[in-house]
């Protein structure tokens, strides 16, 4: 009889591009969440949580990132043969849920939505496959007030979650002035244009004389390779540097850059009318440039969006991982896609929001040491007599109860000093202990773990006389002990 092959075990690995989250971390998250909802609600969004998995025909091809299967999503065949994938952003349900439900939503309909989204991206340092996001939208104003509102309110959740005035910059542009651009370099080759706009998206990476030269014939790029460029003239080129290095002293000076920029386009001039507007109402709120700014170089994603768009952008310095400094740059970014809810209405339905990237504005607090990622454990009642479990559990009952986060120790308490270890390792600020000569005083000895750990590093003999880590109180004062220790803490 032939051996039965033995079945290899399986790795114990996260796949490639994912990661875990441990209590601090998911804490830490829970915590900005709720801050940043509550800056949202304040502001009159109703919160939404739509199906992780859509239709592949729903989400549609906006992703920028098409060089994966099937397009940079995690996508597979239903039983009905249809094609269904999980969510790459938190964008495109909308766009499908209001299309859905839009004649039971009020309009404008605001929404605001939080949640891990998937896509099928080649992963690097800090770049996962799963991520979290967070997001406003208003769908159905086509006023710029709806525009000047999330740059608002943008700016309100970046303080709220810990980062001061001075440390970030909202910062804001426009697609229709970008096309007055393109209107006045005379360019009808769609490929041309197209080419035009991927080496304006470059400009934060190799600024005004690299754009120049990514125009022109090309450029040697930091490894060496030559990247060819558009073929434009010099005067060809000229608007949209003109367009990209436009930023005054201030929003008065940037405009008419800008409406010098743009030359006699009509679409330019209306995207300038907006920006100004947009300033204005962002003044009248006392939302001023230490906050808010026209800036022409924003140019994310502007195959994208059809009118304003915005970013918030980490202006503090952080050293990277060979010691060198750098910005943190961007945190959040959205704009103006009246064109996406029209998919499945064939009507076109204005449409304006802001995704802020919850990992990145959580690290970013973690450089500045505002966040510790540094989580109290529960306090840990030890047994020191098996056969008196109930007596523990009616302890961390009270506990509880009082509102203290609170467990039994439930591993094998043969070894007293095991337990000891494991609320060390579970970061716990207290230890209750309670054996059979407590127990006949009616009496518990309670540990101060925290105060116990700084003593054995720093103090000395006498220090530890006057301040002891270990009490003995009443049982009845159980509580009252354990909370009074807690605040000290």
């Amino acid at each position: 009889m032939a051996k039965v092959k033995k079945q290899p075990r399986p790795k114990a690995v996260t796949p490639k591009g994912f990661r875990d989250y441990f209590g601090a971390e998911v804490s830490d998250r829970a915590a900005m969440l709720s801050k940043i909802a509550g800056v949202y609600h304040r502001y009159g969004f109703d919160a939404l949580e739509s199906s992780a998995v859509e239709t592949v025909e729903a989400l549609g091809k906006f992703l920028p990132d098409v060089d994966r299967p099937n397009e940079g999503v995690f996508a597979w065949q239903d039983e009905d043969d249809a094609w269904v994938a999980l969510r790459y952003d938190l964008t495109a349900p909308l766009a499908r849920v209001y299309a859905q439900h839009r004649n039971d939503l009020p309009l404008p309909y605001r929404r605001y939505a939080m949640g891990p989204v998937w896509r099928n991206e080649k992963p690097g340092p800090g770049r996962y496959r799963q991520f979290y996001q967070c997001d406003a939208d208003t769908v159905g104003a086509a006023s710029v007030a709806a525009d000047a509102e999330i740059c608002a309110m943008l700016s309100d959740v970046l303080e709220v979650v810990g980062i001061p005035r001075g440390d970030y910059i909202v910062r804001v542009n426009n697609r229709k002035v970008l096309n007055g651009v393109l209107e006045c370099m005379g360019l009808s080759d769609d490929g041309q244009r197209d080419a035009v706009l991927r080496t304006i998206d470059k400009f934060d990476k190799v600024g005004e004389a690299g754009v120049r030269e990514l125009l022109g014939k090309g450029r040697l790029d930091a490894s060496g390779a030559y990247i060819d460029g558009v073929g434009l003239t010099d005067a060809q080129s000229e608007p949209v540097l003109a367009f990209l290095t436009s930023k005054g002293a201030d929003a008065k000076d940037t405009l008419a850059k800008l409406r010098a920029a743009i030359g006699d386009s009509s679409d330019g001039a209306e995207g300038v009318d907006e920006l100004e507007q947009i300033a204005d109402l962002l003044a009248a709120q006392g939302y001023g440039p230490d906050r808010i700014v026209i800036d022409p170089s924003v140019v994310r994603g502007l195959g994208y969006y059809t009118g304003p768009v915005f970013e918030a952008e980490l202006t503090f310095e952080i050293l990277d991982e060979k010691g060198r400094k750098r910005q943190f740059g961007s945190v959040a970014g959205g704009g103006r896609y009246d064109d996406l809810v029209k998919r499945f209405t064939g009507q076109e339905v204005p449409a304006t929001g802001v995704s802020i990237g919850v990992d990145r504005l959580l690290a970013a607090l973690r450089e500045k040491g505002r966040i510790q990622s540094h989580e109290a454990g529960p306090v840990v009642v030890t047994v020191m007599d098996r056969d008196r479990m109930a007596d523990y559990q009616a302890m961390v009952a009270e506990l509880r109860a009082a509102g203290i986060r609170a467990e039994v120790y439930l591993g094998n308490p043969k070894n007293f000093g095991n337990q000891l270890k494991y609320a060390d390792k579970r970061n716990s600020p207290v230890a209750v202990i309670e054996g059979g000569d407590e127990k006949a005083q009616g009496i518990v000895q309670i540990k101060d773990l925290i105060l116990g750990k700084q003593m054995a590093e720093n103090a000395t003999l006498e220090e530890w006389k006057e301040r002891p880590s270990q009490y003995e109180v009443a049982r009845g004062d159980l509580v009252a002990k354990v909370r009074e220790i807690l605040e000290q803490q």
